[in-house]
C-alpha cells in the first residue's frame, strides 16, 4: 500500500500524519472493515465518491 504524508502544523512543531488511499483500502471493491480496539466499523465509497464509515 502506498503511503503518502501531510504535515500538520501545530503550534510547537510540525506532525506529519499517514495517509491511506479509499480504493486500496476497499480493494477497488468500495467497503472496507476497520478494527478498533474489538469493534468493527465499515468504511463505504459512495456512487458520488464521498466516504462513511458506520459501526
Amino acid at each position: 500500500m502506498d503511503m503518502t504524508a501531510i504535515e500538520k502544523d501545530t503550534s510547537q512543531h510540525i506532525q506529519t500524519l499517514p495517509v491511506y488511499d479509499a480504493v486500496e483500502l476497499t480493494k477497488g471493491g468500495g467497503l472496507a472493515q476497520i478494527r478498533l480496539d474489538d469493534k468493527l466499523y465499515t468504511l463505504r465509497i459512495t456512487r458520488a465518491g464521498k466516504l462513511i464509515l458506520t459501526k
